[in-house]
């Protein structure tokens, strides 16, 4: 007898099988007792799996295939008859035979009912080791031969069902050959083959009659030919119906182009060609179909495509006429624009010449001087020729806040307005002036117009005219310290001579009012210190929003006093750079003006917020709003409507502004005035490079 190589592994397994371990079921809820059933079945062929409750048994029993069960009766929870009967009750494991081994339950009733759930032996504590042992291993013995018996007849099962399926896939083989080869072969043909007899009728299709005409071939089986066939192009183009007679006769053996009719009456072109054949007396035709629309839509399309380059020619053949046309008259155009160019550069010339300023033209490309006006050679003392010569280097500063940077090459590519600008002449001289550029183009290359005002002289006027506003501002401001100083020194004065003929005419009230005038006076030139000299400010990191809350309890006091309110709306502020002091001493100033100008029960508002690339201060009071000539003269020195005030404090606010780089605006009306401070925040940023 031969086997096969899949049933000589079947076999191998087998004998394999037969000798794995030997699974045994021990279950006691009592450590002790599955230890003593150890040693008395300790075997190097059985696998022993120990379980301490009747709900661990069953979970085991799911996962190994036992060869027999040894079973306490009395166990917490589910006790042995139970967990017995469960195992017999599952198809799986009825044939495990199960031992019950008790110490307790020996009478009659209890022996009986753990025969009547499945027991195979029943055996009372102590027991007898080798009995034990000698009935476990008939057990084992039973198994072993139970499995081995199964293994062989599966393997010879499993032998013969391969055998018979070998020769049934052969056999299979030999009969759907043919028909397969035959299903293939129509499937992939994509033209609708046709047979039919000589009276037309249709015998067999193939399946592409589907997909090309949308009938199923049950549908066509013994219907005339003339269904799936349209018409038929004559050599007048005149279309003919195409009939059975006219088709069989004429075009036996020939390809011929026509059209045929889909089922939803669809007419669409293909291509036919039909052969006779003699079947045992019978005359039968193919005929073959293939659809060939794709075929005439490309013939359409390169049709259209000629015709479109046809029409595409005579309207270029037109457009080049035109074009010759508008040649010779631009040619005169040319000639004209030509004769306008050379007036035109002479007066350009003309210009360039007679301009006062200084005017040259410098090349991009390689930086030298093209041309240059009189003013140029005049002022600077070089002559073209000297500007064109090679070691030539023109030197030019730009000029930002009185600091020299230097003028690259690539600042030349871009326009420039009113550049000031330090520049040298040939005797060394150095002059200042207002420098504009524009991109030009000459002889296509990129080239500069420069344009250069000196304005060297008129800034030493300007110079002049400020020192002379100075003299005369010293002067105003001396007269006005004169003004607010004598008069505090002339009570003085006045009380110490009365002292002098008499000391006893000197009061404590007299003394007193000469310290308030001496410090009236200091205060004065304390704030016209603080206005006129120009210290660098002890700029740190700080927190606006910080200075304010430091300094709102003395203006909230100095409020509470005249019956007034004062209102914070801090908004979300960055740090800048700030001078904590002068901070302190323009809010303090700004507020107390507020305060000051109005009535009791007025309020207060001091606010802060982001706006753009600005950090706003705004101080707002209720008063009745400053009188339009009197908001001219604000920050004016010694300038003030109190009678008590030196006209110094918003002069010092305007100062400390000017030292942060922030401005002040001043908005009144008859509901009250807001001062706003406006901080550059990136200035603020960069206060302390």
């Amino acid at each position: 007898m031969q086997y096969s190589a899949q049933s000589i592994e079947q076999k191998k397994n087998l004998s394999a099988s037969v000798s794995e371990p030997i699974y045994i079921l021990m279950v006691d809820d009592l450590q002790e007792n599955l230890l003593a059933l150890e040693a008395v079945l300790n075997n190097p062929q059985y696998h022993l799996v120990f379980a301490k409750s009747g709900e661990d048994a069953l979970k085991f029993i799911l996962t190994y295939d036992f060869a027999v069960i040894l079973l306490d009766v009395q166990m917490p929870g589910l006790n042995g008859f139970e967990t017995a009967k469960l195992i017999k009750e599952r198809k799986k494991s009825r044939h495990i035979p199960i031992i019950f081994i008790t110490a307790i339950s020996q009478d009659m009733q209890h022996i009986m009912q753990g025969y009547q759930v499945g027991a195979i032996d029943y055996i009372v504590k102590p027991f007898n080791p080798e009995a034990l042992k000698s009935k476990v291993a008939q057990f084992v013995q039973i198994y072993e031969s139970h499995t081995k018996s199964l293994h062989e007849m599966n393997w010879q099962t499993t032998s013969e069902l391969e055998k018979m399926n070998k020769e049934l896939r052969i056999t299979k083989m030999d009969l759907t050959k043919n028909a397969v080869f035959s299903s293939i072969l129509q499937k992939a043909l994509q033209d609708t083959i046709v047979t039919f007899d000589e009276e037309g009728t249709i015998i067999s299709v193939n399946p592409s009659v589907r997909r090309m005409f949308g009938y199923v071939e049950e549908d066509l089986i013994g219907s005339s030919i003339e269904v799936l066939l349209h018409s038929i192009e004559s050599e007048v183009s005149i279309e003919t119906p195409i009939t059975f007679d006219m088709l069989v006769p004429n075009f036996i053996g020939r390809m011929i182009e026509a059209k045929a009719k889909r089922k939803n009456n669809i007419v669409f072109p293909v291509d036919l060609y039909i052969g006779d054949a003699m079947v045992e007396d019978y005359q039968l035709f193919v005929c073959t179909i293939r659809d060939i629309s794709e075929r005439k839509e490309v013939e359409r399309l390169r049709k259209q495509q000629v015709d479109q380059l046809e029409h595409a020619v005579e309207e270029r053949t037109l457009e080049l006429l035109s074009m010759n046309h508008k040649l010779h008259r631009e040619r005169e155009e040319k000639s004209k624009v030509t004769d306008d160019l050379m007036l035109s550069e002479g007066r350009f010339r003309q210009i360039f010449e007679a301009s006062p300023c200084l005017m040259a033209i410098r090349s991009l490309q390689d930086p030298t001087f093209i041309a240059v006006n009189k003013n140029w050679v005049k002022s600077t003392g070089y002559t073209m020729d000297e500007l064109k010569e090679e070691g030539y280097h023109w030197e030019i500063f730009k000029d930002v806040n009185g600091m020299e940077e230097n003028f690259y090459e690539e600042d030349w590519q871009f326009p420039l307005k009113n550049q000031r600008v330090i520049f040298t002449i040939k005797n060394g001289e150095q002059k200042q002036g207002l420098l504009s550029t524009e991109i030009i183009t000459i002889q296509n290359k990129n080239c500069v117009l420069i344009v250069l005002n000196d304005i060297t002289e008129r800034l030493a006027f300007e110079k002049e005219m400020a020192r002379l506003d100075q003299l005369n501002l010293v002067g105003e401001m001396a007269a006005g310290i004169a003004h607010e100083i004598r008069n505090p020194m002339t009570t003085v004065h006045g009380f110490l001579q009365i002292g002098k003929s008499n000391p006893s005419n000197l009061s404590l009230e007299h003394m007193e009012l000469m310290i308030d005038e001496l410090d009236r006076a200091n205060k004065i030139i304390k704030e016209f210190l603080t206005l006129a000299k120009n210290k660098t400010s002890d700029k740190r990191r700080y927190s606006l929003n910080r200075i304010i809350e430091i300094i709102f309890p003395l203006i909230n006091a100095e409020a509470l006093l005249t019956g007034k309110k004062v209102i914070l709306q801090l908004g979300v502020c960055p740090e800048l750079y700030l001078d904590e002091k002068e901070i302190r001493q323009l809010l303090l100033n700004l507020a107390l003006n507020g305060l000051e100008a109005m009535e009791a029960e007025g309020i207060l508002t001091i606010r802060t917020f982001c706006k753009g690339k600005h950090l706003v201060l705004e101080i707002i009071d209720g008063g009745n709003g400053i009188d339009e000539e009197i908001l001219k003269k604000l920050g004016t020195p010694f300038f003030t409507t109190k009678d008590n005030g030196t006209g110094l404090g918003l002069a010092v606010c305007y100062r400390i502004a000017e030292r942060h780089m922030a401005r002040i605006n001043v908005q009144t009306s008859e509901k009250g005035t807001k001062f706003s401070v406006y901080f550059e925040i990136e200035q603020g940023k960069l206060g302390l490079a």
